[in-house]
This record gives structure tokens, sequence and C-alpha cells, in this order.
């Protein structure tokens, strides 16, 4: 794959083909296997990553309100109707549309009947999370609890905490927490999220997709300071950059089953090895790629971060390089 004429691939189900196939269907309208997907995926950490990608397909359509219709009992059904209903508040939210409060009630309210209905279940308590970042004021009592840690500030820690409870370590949770961070301190500096993306990949076992939870708040630093595109070489070979760029790789990357893991996670991490000069290493990240690519980090090396073609291009660089190197 390193010889000329290789594409990347863009698609939210990577390397699972049967999140393919359900996808797939769910584009032309069809519920069922997705149904039947979700009946048969083993572990919170795959129900979580599967619903998320299956809701931001489903969001712009009226399938999973079909299934609804057609099995009015169905669990899965219920945890997706809050998945689709979440994912229209936080896209309304971040587009600014007139109906974002009436939406984010209504999400609110499906979170709070999914808990209910399955309480064994991390994603209601992930998707009160996601709506968090609606609240950036922290009106809200449930979003300025008291922290667990004295170095990190009031916020959604019970919602954390119940998701934590359910799935420890839960990827898509933290990443919401840091989603809530993010929007704190939307005009500000980005130290908490500094922090707090380094005391959990600090509490988290090896293995964990928490390890790359840094190289996502450099990465989001980089683009509020909207340097100039070559200035962000530079910017990953300090020296705090590659020792989260190796935390990544040897305490998570090289415990993980890479065709399970993220895409944003492994473009993440190639990403940071590329921009740290470890081309070796970045060179294993980019061979269990294999086609696939995500548009970010990459996009924000480029001079126009909204055009797609040079994020290609500049992965396609970096991929070359390391893989030739």
């Amino acid at each position: 794959m390193a010889g000329h004429g290789f594409r990347p691939v863009y698609h939210p189900a990577g390397h699972d083909h049967a999140l393919r196939h359900a996808v797939q269907d769910l584009r032309t309208g069809r519920w069922v296997s997705m149904a039947r997907l979700l009946d048969e995926t083993p572990g919170w950490a795959d129900w979580t990553r599967r619903t998320q990608v299956l809701a931001t397909v489903a969001a712009g359509t009226d399938v999973v309100q079909a299934w609804r219709t057609e099995q009015p009992d169905s669990v899965p059904a219920t945890v997706m109707h809050t998945r689709v209903a979440v994912e229209r508040a936080v896209r309304a939210h971040r587009s600014g549309h007139p109906r974002t409060r009436e939406l984010w009630q209504s999400a609110w309210t499906a979170c709070r009947d999914a808990a209910e209905q399955a309480p064994a279940d991390p994603v209601p308590w992930i998707c009160l999370l996601a709506l968090a970042v609606l609240d950036d004021r922290q009106h809200m009592e449930q979003h300025r609890v008291r922290p667990p840690a004295p170095i990190l500030p009031p916020g959604p820690w019970g919602l954390l905490a119940e998701a934590e409870k359910r799935d420890p370590h839960n990827r898509e949770a933290h990443h919401r927490m840091l989603q809530f961070l993010y929007a704190r301190s939307s005009s500000g500096p980005l130290s908490e999220a500094v922090t707090y993306a380094q005391w959990a990949a600090a509490s988290a076992p090896t293995g964990s997709a928490l390890h790359a939870l840094p190289l996502y708040v450099r990465v989001e630093r980089y683009r509020r300071e909207r340097g100039h595109e070559h200035a962000l070489d530079l910017h990953w070979v300090a020296e705090d950059a590659i020792r989260d760029a190796a935390r990544a790789m040897n305490s998570w990357f090289l415990f993980c089953a890479t065709d399970e893991a993220s895409l944003l996670d492994l473009n993440h991490l190639a990403h940071a090895l590329h921009g740290a000069l470890r081309f070796p290493d970045a060179a294993r990240v980019f061979e269990a790629l294999g086609p696939y690519y995500t548009v970010l980090p990459w996009a924000y090396r480029t001079a126009r971060p909204d055009d797609r073609a040079l994020a290609e291009e500049d992965f396609l660089r970096a991929r070359a390089r390391c893989l030739g190197h």
C-alpha cells in the first residue's frame, strides 16, 4: 500500500465490517441490520462505539423512528432513539439553530427514559455528558459537581461517574468530558483540559485508549492558536509532546486490538509520531490503519482546514514519508 496510486478511504465504520453493512442498510432506510448488529454486539466498549457511529448516520433520517414503531418494546431501539436525539441537539447547538433548546429538552428526556429502561448501559449517561456541552455556563447543578481531584474544575463529574460505574475508562465518556472542558474555556486557555487529559491518562490501565487523550488537547491548542501550518511540526518536537506521543504508543497502541480501535485515535497517534519525527513508530500506526483515514487532525496542518482534499494530501505525504523511512 505504500506504492503510487494509494488513496485513503474515509468510512465511519472503519475496520468493523459488520458495522459497515449496518450503516449501508441504514443509509437506504432499512433498520433490520442495525437491530441485528446491536443484538449481537458483545461488551460495552463495542456497544458504545457502534451506537455512536450509527447515530451519526441515522440523525438525518427517520429510520430509528420506524424501528421503534415496529418494535416499541426494543431496548436497543430506545437507546438508538436517545443517541439520535442527542446527536440532533448537539448539531443544532453547533450551528446556532433556533430550535436548539427544544431539541435539548427532548434529548434530555430521552436520556432519562433510556437510563430507566437500560440501567446497566453506560450510553444514556454518556449522552447526558454530551448534552452538558450545551450548558457551557453550567447553569444546571449536575454540570458543576465537585471534581474527583483538587486539580480539576467543577463539572458533570456525577454523569462521568455513572458511565464509569457501568464501563470503567469508557473512551467516549472521557472524550465527552473533554468537549465540555473545551466549551468552558472557549475563549480562554486550555489549562483545565490539559490537566484533565493528563489525569485521565495517568489513571488509565495499559491498553486503554485514554492514553491518547493528551494528543487531542495538543491538537486543539494548535487549532486555537491558528499558527502557520509549518509551525505544527515544531509544536510536536517539544519534549512534553514527544512524551505524550510515546506514552500513547507504548501504553495503548502496542496492546490494543487495532481492528477495534478508533480511527480518530489511530490518526491522532500517527499524526503525533510523525510530528515528533518518530517515523518507524508512525509507520506501524499507518500500517495498522490500512486504507482508512480521518480528516482530523490532518486538516489542521493545512492552510484551509475546511478543505478535505488538502487534509488527504497531508495524510498521504506523512504516510509516504514514514513508510518509506
